[in-house]
């Protein structure tokens, strides 16, 4: 089928989808109701929606075997596996082989950590919703494959109505009507693998607008093709304008995000240029086909260094692993120091880009973390924007990029719903309430709608089966960047396909299913994913009291933070930080939710206690230390020996021959290392563990990522306490163990 036949095709379909839009209100989220009841949103931590997932399985099933059944029929196709086939010794064989072999999977898969207990604090991931299990199980039937809506007639249609509901929930303005045929800036987002491919396509998208405007004016002034833009004028990026042509190249690779993604449509629009022509030259002129190395030799002489890419010290190794794919080298991503809170420090950030500035080193992409995976914090966005602002008006441009794959989906908390539920239908019941953020973290949240791109990973904080990773553009039209296809600009219009855009070739089509059925279910918005995240982060809050009470100050152990109390944020004295702690020790832990609500109400010097402190967001990172007869330990070995134990303690580490875990809880670890931190930064953290400085060497920590709306909620009340007591034995225990291993003379109490 060639490429007009493809559209033509795709536009018959997308025809008759909107047809059946207007008919029945089906694959609209935008104006999706969802539904009230958390209770019902997953099969629960004991099974207990069993019944009601096996009943949506069976009819996914059903519908999936109608569907063949009534295709056949028409045509009056004769079956295959007769009922004389099914009495055969082979076929019964074959059916015995099967449900054995399921059978030995299935006691295998006993073994799994047990991800929807309430005792699962560990890793990014608890269970999976209900409406994201089924449309993944329904759509997984037919096997469709978003890289070409003929392969995927149904679940491209979804995988664009997700995208627009991700940018909606990111920040961004969608139109709720065509603007076909208009200028207007329409965002765009698409379902990938996972969120490490979504970063190595911001950094691909990021690259190609850099360097665009140097292959077009180069083009222009070399190809007769491309005479008719000689005088094409640039808007710049610190006011006034300029021909393209007669622009250096710096300026030519700090022009604006929009003004450079318009170009190619101003080509046609303006100069009566043809994409075709367009698609030749760059054919011969773009990095996108001609790479960096004869990019720089041949047309950027004078531009002596590669740009880079800024990002946290805390960033995801897929950011130095994408920059490797690209050609960049991971190199050119420049680690920028974070704070004691794991925040980036906008003070090294403004050092690194007035480098580049000075140099004449551009610079693609500076990327904040709404949501590191090991420290659960969330960096000065907010600030990032306006240092851009700042550095816009010196004639300098970058891309920011949001990685959100974990984080991304917390913006659901300040997006008031469009079909709200009545106050008498939000769930009497449950008892766990949904935490806003704190004013910090929100005002970071308001700034998203000014990111260029943005990652967020539905499989991660979305409680969606994997994979299903996403990208989304501010500026729809900038995916053309990266497209291998004519530069056609849709404004907003919906392409043939999803599949040319992107890194992946074959996606499957049911997670994208999965996605929006559970969008349908649970908005992303305070009604749906606002609430079942304000409820994570709550209870990520009384978690973390828990662990600060777990280990009194007659304990052989203790338990520290990496996030501090807010009154030693706020530099408060000894006192201070002592009188908070035995705030939370004797007035937060003990309550029960309805109590400490209560207790709030009278108390709004506590509720601001509880809301500042733990993490940005729902993960608590933590390390632990003994002491003996002499005191604390202070060898960074031993803590981290003891550390590395208590995970192992409490974690599945290899196959277990399908037993079902006995660990009484489940954590998962990670090191702050001084080659991305710094020997200040892990000196501070070691300090409060009572560590000497380590001179080169790491701090091993746990981490717990409370992911469950219930355990403070559940049939018997805050069911976190025992949950933290497994914690408790288990370093009384693993205390003995190494203070034995090391003949160490035991700490006496007292």
């Amino acid at each position: 089928m060639t490429t007009h036949d493809s559209k033509a095709h795709f536009a018959k379909v997308l025809s008759a989808f909107h047809q059946s839009e207007q008919d029945n209100g089906r694959f609209d989220l935008f104006n999706a109701k969802g539904s009230p009841s958390l209770a019902g949103w997953f099969i629960g931590p004991m099974g207990e929606n069993k019944d009601v997932m096996q009943k949506m399985v069976a009819r996914a099933v059903e519908a999936n075997a109608n569907a063949r059944s009534e295709y056949g029929m028409q045509f009056h196709d004769p079956v295959y596996v007769t009922d004389a086939i099914k009495g055969t010794k082979e076929y019964t064989s074959t059916i015995d082989t099967l449900e054995a072999n399921l059978e030995q999977m299935l006691g295998a898969l006993h073994g799994s950590i047990p991800l929807s207990s309430y005792r699962n604090q560990s890793h990014m991931y608890w269970d999976c919703t209900m409406p994201g299990f089924v449309g993944y199980f329904a759509a997984m039937l037919y096997n469709q494959n978003n890289v070409a809506a003929e392969a995927s007639p149904v679940t491209t249609m979804l995988e664009i109505e997700v995208g627009k509901d991700l940018c909606r929930m990111l920040g961004y303005a969608v139109p709720e009507t065509d603007t076909t045929g208009t200028d207007a800036i329409v965002p765009w987002g698409h379902i990938t693998c996972d969120g490490s491919v979504a970063n190595a396509e911001s950094m691909w998208a990021a690259r190609n607008l850099t360097y665009l405007p140097v292959s077009l004016a180069n083009a222009i002034k070399r190809e007769p093709s491309m005479a008719a833009a000689k005088d094409l004028t640039v808007t710049l990026v610190q006011g006034g304008s300029a021909k393209l042509i007669e622009l250096d190249n710096w300026t030519l690779m700090n022009l604006g995000v929009d003004e450079v993604i318009g170009l190619s449509p101003r080509l046609q629009s303006d100069c009566g240029i043809s994409a075709d022509t367009i698609k030749d030259v760059l054919d011969k002129y773009s990095v996108q086909n001609i790479g960096l190395a004869d990019m720089h030799r041949t047309y950027l002489k004078d531009v002596t260094q590669l740009p880079v890419i800024m990002a946290p010290s805390t960033r995801h190794y897929s950011w130095p692993k994408g920059a490797a794919l690209l050609g960049l080298g991971a190199n050119h991503v420049q680690n920028t120091h974070v704070d004691l809170d794991g925040r980036m420090r906008m003070d090294h950030l403004r050092e690194q880009i007035e480098t580049c500035y000075q140099n004449r080193r551009p610079v693609l992409e500076v990327v904040a973390v709404l949501g590191t995976t090991e420290e659960s914090s969330v960096d000065p966005l907010a600030d990032i924007v306006a240092l851009r602002e700042e550095y816009r008006k010196k004639g300098m441009e970058f891309t920011i990029h949001v990685d959100g794959a974990w984080g991304g989906y917390f913006a659901s908390i300040l997006r008031k719903p469009r079909n709200p539920w009545p106050s008498n239908e939000q769930g009497a019941l449950e008892h766990t309430p949904a935490l806003v953020m704190s004013d910090y973290v929100t005002r970071q949240y308001e700034a998203l709608q000014h990111a260029d791109t943005q990652t967020v990973d539905p499989h991660k904080a979305g409680f969606i089966p994997y994979p299903a990773g996403a990208m989304c553009y501010r500026n729809g039209a900038m995916r053309d960047l990266i497209a291998f296809t004519a530069p056609v600009v849709f404004h907003g219009g919906v392409d043939p396909t999803v599949g040319v855009y992107g890194i992946e070739g074959s996606k499957p089509g049911a997670a994208a299913a999965g996605v929006y059925l559970s969008h349908a279910i649970i908005r992303p918005d305070q009604s749906g994913y606002g609430k079942l995240l304000g409820k994570c982060i709550f209870n990520s809050k009384r978690f973390y009291a828990q662990l600060m009470d777990i280990a009194g100050d007659n304990e052989c152990f203790k338990v520290v933070p990496f996030q501090r109390l807010p009154a030693e944020k706020q530099g408060k004295s000894n006192a201070e930080i002592a009188a908070q702690l035995a705030l939370i020790r004797n007035e937060i832990v003990p309550r029960e939710n309805d109590a400490l609500l209560e207790y709030f109400m009278s108390n709004p010097d506590a509720q601001e206690v509880f809301r500042e402190m733990g993490s940005d967001q729902n993960i608590v990172t933590y390390a632990l230390n003994f002491r003996t007869a002499d005191g604390w330990n202070t060898d960074v070995a031993l803590a981290n020996d003891f550390n590395t134990a208590m995970f192992q303690a409490l974690s599945i580490g290899a196959y277990n021959g399908g037993e079902v875990p006995s660990q009484p809880m489940f954590v998962t670890s990670s090191s702050f290392e001084v080659g991305d931190y710094g020997q200040e930064f892990v000196d501070a953290f070691g300090a409060r563990l009572s560590l000497a400085p380590t001179n080169g060497s790491g701090v091993n920590f746990l981490v717990s990522t409370t992911q469950d709306p219930w355990v403070t909620a559940t049939e018997k009340g805050n069911w976190l306490p025992m949950v933290l007591e497994a914690l408790k034995e288990t370093a009384l225990e693993q205390t003995k163990l190494i203070v034995a291993k090391n003949n160490l003379q035991p700490w006496a109490g007292g």
